[in-house]
């Protein structure tokens, strides 16, 4: 199976800083490494350059040599900005020459569009984010909304899936998104063991919280990596608040607060998300009814099943296994 080609947009090649250069490497990871043993065709990847230098260059930065040009992102099955300079962002400067018609040409030829960080900016230049909801790393999305009013910019989440054009915050979300594309493109137990192999979990929701709080937990909540794990193998079964808060032996409002300080969302939605997260890999990877994933993952009967999933996932789960369909059937439990 062919999940087509992918082109990675660097906006800079002489001098990129080494601020930028982390979600330039997302990209690379994920989808320039073919995987052989978990898809028979990985993703023929292209580094596209614009050609365009920082003045003066950066002292603290990279020069990147790319071995395609920009007008190369043409005729890609998946196009992706990375990031753009900060003097476009902050100072209004002109992007690099070419690069929003070689965006729009892209689109027209039925690309599907996608922008990590402040690569939004792009995107949304070139017209793309117009009428369509979009994000970007929190410290950017005042600016974003500002300049480009007929963006719905949501500065709250991970990332936004419209189909054809996906967006995602900055640093770690962008990888969100990368695993979120292997996931619609490979399914769920393809994007599970690449997530694994790059040590990062397998799944954030898009809709998970941009800013939480207190982001690293402090160092006695590292005894909640325990009670996680125990409820993970324990979805199907009627979990409470209390029963986790009991194994951290913890009150159940101490344990509340120092879950969503860890993960910015709360016990019982913690536990949906475990859940339906279980619930596609099933779908995908076996032929198990309805009513058997609904009670192997917790999510009860077949109707309450449909229900969350169709809520949280936008589709009901017998479009989703249609959407992706077990490669073989496999037994579970």
């Amino acid at each position: 199976m062919s999940v087509g080609s992918v082109a990675v947009v660097v906006t800079e090649e002489f001098g990129v800083p080494a601020w930028d250069l982390y979600e330039l490497s997302i990209p690379c990871t994920v989808f320039g490494k073919p995987q052989p043993d978990l898809a028979d065709r990985w993703y023929d990847f292209r580094l596209c350059g614009t050609g365009a230098s920082r003045a003066p260059q950066d002292p603290t930065g990279f020069s990147v040599r790319t071995p395609y040009g920009i007008d190369d992102i043409v005729g890609a099955d998946t196009v992706i900005v990375p990031s753009v300079p900060d003097a476009f962002v902050e100072e209004g400067r002109p992007l690099p020459a070419g690069l929003v018609p070689a965006l729009r040409r892209a689109y027209d030829e039925g690309a599907r569009m996608v922008s990590l960080c402040n690569g939004a900016f792009a995107l949304a230049e070139a017209g793309l984010l117009d009428g369509r909801r979009a994000t970007a790393h929190w410290m950017h999305t005042a600016q974003l909304a500002a300049r480009y009013p007929k963006v719905e910019v949501d500065d709250s989440v991970l990332y936004v899936d419209e189909g054809s054009v996906l967006t995602s915050a900055g640093l770690t979300a962008g990888l969100d998104l990368c695993l979120h594309l292997v996931r619609r493109d490979l399914g769920a137990h393809v994007a599970n063991q690449l997530a694994r192999r790059m040590v990062v979990p397998a799944h954030r929701p898009g809709g998970q919280a941009q800013f939480i709080d207190a982001p690293m937990p402090e160092t006695d909540d590292a005894g909640l990596a325990p009670v996680l794990a125990w409820a993970r193998a324990r979805l199907d079964e009627p979990l409470t608040v209390e029963d986790l808060a009991r194994r951290a032996a913890l009150s159940p409002r101490t344990f509340y607060r120092r879950l969503q300080a860890a993960t910015g969302t709360t016990p019982l939605q913690w536990l949906l998300n475990e859940r339906l997260g279980l619930a596609r890999s099933l779908l995908e990877s076996t032929t198990l009814p309805v009513e058997k994933i609904g009670a192997l993952s917790g999510l009860g009967t077949a109707n309450n099943f449909r229900h969350h999933f169709l809520k949280q996932v936008g589709v009901s789960p017998s479009d989703y296994r249609r959407a992706f369909p077990p490669a073989r059937a496999e037994s579970h439990r």
